[in-house]
């Protein structure tokens, strides 16, 4: 940190486990094991097993006791958008709704009169399985930058999906192999496409269905879904969808799927190289991150006198919100995966 935001925020620390609230011996999304813990979202990179006290929003703390056990903290406060709660060393911590998957949230911290707000991983379109974005006033906000540059400007995810269903009405002999990670992308992308009006049964890969069900749980209808593993004869999917991590487009398991078209779901597809990494035949932009002008609109409609760039490509957008007449400035905070983008 710059010695002008140290001057007025010197109980904000970035240490190795992550960004560290001095007064109130408060980590937001550590990255180590800490005594207590403020997760944005429940992301693998951001939500972490171990800690002794955890303070989430109840999905998110749903997310983690599914992907860690029950035990994954030692105790734990559910926190709904909107609430407020005081912590020791006079600090209070609030929780609003951050848009990027089921559960994510945005944290404010009020100290002797000053609020920083932390966004979390964010974006700013409509998704019908979570909570939408919503701006906080503050004096720092502190954002991510996964795709802070001017080229990332990510198309509606009708329009992308649209594209897949052209697709496999092209090709209907080929089993569509779509790569969506696991937590947030796989939900929103099974939502979205029966809101277009698809209702034939979607095929997961055997990663995808905790989660899958959790949401359902949850309220999150997704419609008629099956597990590959279930369907004995494989050559039952020519013609079908079927949803896996990223990671298992080049596995062995989907060698078994006849006549697969790889697909890839991305904010990253853009990129051709990306796309040619993944070996995507179809490379749909999808991505749960603000875009390059939604970061500069976020910046503009929260109008916070000084923000803080972390997660990405800071060096672009610190420029930017300079530009704009903002005190900015990158903080660096190491630990965190683009690949979920």
């Amino acid at each position: 940190m710059s010695a002008t935001a140290k001057s007025a925020f010197t109980w904000l620390e970035t240490r190795r486990a992550g960004l560290y609230v001095v007064p109130a011996d408060l980590y937001i999304d550590p990255v180590l094991p800490v005594a207590r813990a403020a997760i944005t979202h429940g992301h693998a990179d951001h939500a972490r097993s171990g800690h002794g006290h955890v303070y989430a929003t109840p999905q998110t703390l749903a997310i983690m006791a599914c992907r860690y056990g029950e035990a994954h903290a030692a105790t734990t406060t559910a926190m709904e958008y909107g609430d407020t709660i005081a912590l020791p060393g006079g600090v209070e911590l609030h929780f609003a709704a951050a848009g990027h998957i089921l559960g994510s949230a945005q944290i404010s911290i009020a100290y002797r009169q000053h609020r920083v707000t932390v966004s979390g991983d964010y974006k700013r379109r409509a998704d019908p399985t979570c909570a939408p974005f919503q701006p906080q006033q503050c004096d720092v906000f502190i954002t991510e930058a996964t795709f802070a540059l001017p080229i990332f400007k990510h198309p509606p995810i009708e329009q992308e999906l649209r594209r897949l269903l052209q697709s496999m009405h092209d090709f209907p002999g080929s089993c569509h192999l779509l790569g969506a990670y696991a937590l947030g992308k796989c939900q929103r992308i099974m939502m979205t496409l029966r809101q277009l009006g698809y209702t034939e049964t979607i095929y997961l890969h055997g990663a995808q269905v905790k989660l899958v069900e959790l949401y359902e749980s949850l309220g999150i209808p997704l419609g008629v879904w099956r597990k590959v593993s279930d369907v004995t004869d494989k050559q039952e999917l020519a013609g079908k969808l079927v949803l896996a991590p990223p990671s298992a487009l080049a596995d062995r398991w989907s060698r078994k799927l006849p006549e697969v078209l790889t697909c890839m779901a991305s904010g990253w597809m853009q990129i051709r190289a990306r796309a040619k990494q993944r070996r995507a035949e179809l490379p749909l932009i999808i991505s749960d991150h603000a875009d390059w002008n939604e970061l500069l609109e976020t910046l503009q409609e929260i109008n916070a006198p000084q923000v803080w760039v972390t997660h990405g490509r800071e060096e672009a957008l610190v420029h930017q919100a300079k530009a704009f007449g903002y005190k900015a400035q990158a903080l660096s905070l190491l630990g965190y995966d683009e690949e979920a983008s």
